[in-house]
């Protein structure tokens, strides 16, 4: 087994304190056109998700006369 994995299980939790820290030095890191090309597009395509998906009102359909 690799240290890795020892140290993975010796402290629970520890994969997902790693993963968060690793997310956010990926989104924050400003020298790297592919990872802030990524990033801007899963803001882009949350951005349509919630767009497409939260909104009540359809722009298409008549108004209703006051």
């Amino acid at each position: 087994m690799s240290a890795a994995g020892k140290k993975a299980i010796g402290a629970p939790g520890y994969g997902v304190v790693e993963w968060i820290s690793t997310a956010c030095r990926f989104a924050t890191d400003r020298n790297d056109f592919r990872r802030n090309l990524l990033v801007n597009l899963g803001l882009f395509a949350a951005g349509v998700w919630v767009a497409r998906n939260l909104s009540d009102f359809d722009l298409m359909s008549p108004q209703p006369i006051i």
